[in-house]
């Protein structure tokens, strides 16, 4: 059930104020102009779906008030249509004007007699935001006997076209009104300086308002603002300064959006604490602050890191009885916090939140949430808005489908990637230099090096050239996918395109470098980088020491460290962690300690990994009551140990003597569902070797058994060399059947392993089958296996057992080409 209330006719104050001068509740006063062009508003309810639509009429001069002579032109003919303007407006609207006649609708309206109709028609398409339709009716306009330009004509046009971003378009207009003798006025000059303003040619404003001066024009509040605004939007905070102490000087006094521009150009100019200072002065001046004063403070506050001072202000608009409530973009600010933050859940909830409210989320909105996902390669969560948007009539831009991309390329999925760039080109979307790189990353971090190269060469196709974010991502994937050779071909390209490395490229060059193991051209680019003066960062040392530490060049990572420290660059946790490592490497127990206190007391928090470096330095330093005091010390700071670091715990226990401790802490890992990696197992058995826990060792054999092909050999012959020390030699004879069966690696020191707990055990019809394996299985017993099992045939075997020990061993080591006793006693 849908009903239609038309309201009685709609006079806001200030529409009241301009056109109708008598008194309002003077009714028999009302002049027939202002009937004319006052605004209706009529509602229509659908009370079934629960809906409402509200529109605007206006009607204009219709064909009962024209003159006489032009009523009769039209008043036979059929084809001419008495709309109202607002009709005329929504036909044209859904008209395709590129291929529709606009022209011929214009044509049948029976208003277009009627010139005062012009300003008011061009006034309500121009608010509709369409530039093509706007242009094709002035121009059809212009072509009519009876118009007469004028200034707000062209002032509406002008600025119509600077919300377009259409400088040069709206500079011809302004030329041309001066052509039709139509002498600019301020609001025509207000709208050229916003034009250029938007476009970020801020000079140009500057002489269009010197211009304005010498024609004899005062500037108005408005032409100040729009100037601020000019130098504002391009960073240039300095002139927007000076542009605003003109304007008190002229006795032009700045209002709250002239403070609004001042603060906006702080923050375009990345000075946020001079924004913050400022806004405290405009608090002083009793200024009342508006919506869009706290949602400068607040990007200004998300972009210095005060995260909570940026949510105390949120949550005070949005108190009861708060003066200002926040609208889209403080919702949206926000959600780029938590973004930033990595507070997905909270992003998450502050986007609901704006739904509760009744705010509707526009595509800025949608594009934050779908890069906040993206950021951490949750593509089912981020397609899922990005379908979203779509259904709810948003048609997604460059930035959403680039998020989109980033999503799949961060979720290792290159292929998806792949189909959404592919569509995007199909809706009629330019990918950006930002969609590329985004690609490239996406295939080059999953070691498609050959698929990234050739999205290089397709992008220069296009037309876009590579700068050094794409550089920077192409070193890194060949890191990542160890092609020295392509580093220096993508170095040599980079070269040949005249891009400059900044530090974050040259980082990434020098981590792809000693991931391959090139150290000295590590070194080489290094000495380049710092003659060419790129001043090197705390990520550059992480790399250069830590890397440094990974081929056991723990010297050059000090040196690295100590030019860190003379250069008064900050230490970062990670920084500290590889120092620590190269000072225990090196011996310098007390200096690793050092740092880790240093860094304690420089604010960082140490991480499991900072915590780890100092557990193996007390395991290398066999000081195990220093390395549990660590480990309790990250217990208590919250720290959630991991099983490298139980490891390294286990292994001080071991070599401290303190083999019961070492189950304690297989215990703890079992409590906290720490998987036991091969490291802990191997501490674990030797442990229980200590301890002869036969328990242990059977629980231990029973958790390798599913992955006994990857466990590596040591650890295989540490458990066969324990359970044979504990005399269950059958048990240690079944697991190495599992163990050869599974395909797991075996050596001459695991039937070594064997063959002496065999020998121990007095079992040498085991020991001389084991010698048979290994010369079946194609390896050579060495002399000392023959000669050991010889001498137990000497001491141990008896009479008869040595001679049959021996005939057997003889013919074991014809069969294996060694030489028999009796040659041996020849030579």
């Amino acid at each position: 059930m849908a009903s239609t209330i038309q309201s009685s006719t709609f006079k806001p104050h200030f529409i009241t104020l301009i056109l109708n001068p008598q008194k309002p509740n003077n009714k028999n006063n009302k002049s027939k102009k202002t009937t004319t062009f006052d605004k209706k508003r009529q509602a229509s309810v659908d009370y079934d779906k629960g809906t409402h639509k509200l529109t605007v009429k206006i009607n204009g001069f219709r064909k009962s008030d024209l003159p006489k002579h032009q009523r009769l032109r039209v008043e036979n003919d059929r084809f001419q249509k008495d709309w109202a303007v607002s009709e005329v407006v929504e036909k044209i609207m859904k008209m395709n004007c590129w291929e529709e006649d606009v022209e011929g609708v214009l044509n049948c309206w029976v208003g277009r007699f009627s010139r005062k109709n012009f300003p008011i028609l061009i006034k309500e398409i121009t608010q509709m935001g369409s530039i093509e339709h706007s242009v094709h009716v002035f121009n059809w306009m212009k072509n009519q006997k009876n118009y007469c330009a004028r200034s707000d004509i062209y002032s509406m046009m002008i600025r119509l076209h600077a919300r377009h971003n259409r400088v040069d378009q709206a500079r011809g207009l302004f030329f041309e009104m001066q052509k039709w003798r139509c002498q600019p006025n301020v609001e025509t000059y207000n709208a050229l300086i916003s034009a250029h303003g938007r476009a970020g040619q801020w000079r140009w404003a500057k002489n269009i308002m010197e211009d304005m001066l010498r024609s004899s024009i005062p500037p108005n509040r408005s032409t100040y603002n729009n100037l601020i605004n000019a130098c504002g939007s391009s960073g240039n905070w300095r002139e927007a300064l000076k542009v605003c102490k003109e304007m008190t000087e002229n006795g032009v006094g700045p209002d709250l959006v002239t403070h609004n521009i001042v603060l906006s150009a702080y923050k375009n100019g990345s000075e946020y604490s001079k924004a913050l200072s400022y806004f405290e002065l405009m608090k002083g001046t009793k200024v009342h602050p508006d919506t869009t004063t706290l949602n400068i403070v607040i990007n200004c506050l998300v972009k210095l890191g005060q995260y909570e001072k940026a949510v105390e202000i949120f949550n005070s608009m949005r108190e009861k009885r708060a003066e200002c409530v926040p609208d889209i973009v403080t919702f949206t600010t926000i959600m780029h916090m938590y973004s930033v933050s990595g507070q997905i859940k909270n992003c998450e909830a502050v986007f609901n939140t704006m739904l509760a409210e009744g705010l509707k989320p526009n595509i800025v909105s949608y594009n934050t949430l779908v890069g906040a996902y993206a950021s951490h390669g949750m593509s089912q969560e981020a397609l899922s808005i990005f379908d979203k948007m779509k259904s709810n009539g948003i048609r997604p831009d460059v930035v959403s489908y680039t998020s989109l991309l980033n999503a799949y390329g961060r979720s290792e999925q290159p292929e998806k990637a792949t189909e959404t760039f592919e569509r995007m080109k199909r809706n009629n979307l330019k990918p950006s230099l930002v969609s590329y790189n985004v690609l490239i990353d996406a295939y080059g971090s999953n070691g498609r090096l050959d698929k990234a190269v050739e999205l290089l060469r397709e992008m220069e196709h296009d037309g876009l050239q590579p700068n050094v974010v794409t550089i920077s991502t192409l070193l890194a994937a060949s890191g990542r996918c160890c092609q020295k050779v392509n580093i220096d071909s993508i170095l040599t390209a980079a070269k040949m395109r005249g891009i400059e490395l900044n530090t974050v490229a040259y980082n990434s060059a020098l981590g792809s470098y000693l991931n391959v193991g090139e150290y000295e051209k590590a070194l080489t680019l290094y000495k380049s980088m710092r003659k060419k003066k790129v001043m090197p960062d705390s990520v550059t040392y992480n790399v250069l020491i830590s890397g440094c530490c990974r081929m056991s060049n723990y010297s050059e990572a000090l040196e690295f460290l100590d030019e860190m420290i003379d250069l008064k660059i900050p230490l970062t946790k990670e920084v500290c962690s590889s120092a620590i490592c190269a000072y225990t490497k090196q011996g310098q127990l007390d200096k690793a300690e050092s740092m880790f206190s240093m860094m304690k007391m420089e604010g960082f928090q140490a991480d499991v990994v900072a915590y780890t470096t100092m557990l193996n330095a007390y395991s290398v330093g066999e000081n195990w009551e220093k390395a549990f005091a660590v480990f309790q010390e990250m217990e208590l700071n919250g720290v959630l140990p991991d099983s490298i670091a139980c490891s390294a715990l286990m292994r001080s226990f071991n070599r401290g003597c303190q083999p019961d401790n070492v189950l304690l802490v297989a215990d703890f890992m079992k409590e906290r569902n720490i998987p036991f990696t091969e490291a802990v197992l191997f501490e674990l058995v030797s442990a229980s070797s200590i301890l002869r826990d036969w328990r242990m060792i059977t629980e231990i054999i029973t958790t390798m058994e599913a992955s006994l092909p990857f466990v590596s050999v040591g650890t295989l012959n540490q458990l066969l060399h324990s359970i044979g020390k504990s005399g269950k030699t059958e048990t240690m004879i079944k697991f190495f059947y599992k163990v050869v069966t599974s395909g797991a690696e075996v050596n001459l020191t695991t039937y070594s392993v064997l063959l002496k707990n065999l020998l121990a055990a007095g079992n040498w019809r085991k020991y001389i089958e084991v010698l048979e394996w290994m010369g079946d299985g194609g390896l050579q017993p060495s002399s000392n296996m023959y000669d050991d099992i010889l001498f137990f045939a000497q001491r141990s075997g008896g009479t008869g057992n040595a001679a049959v020990i021996k005939q057997r061993i003889e013919s074991l080591r014809k069969k294996s080409g060694h030489e028999t006793t009796n040659e041996l006693l020849v030579r």
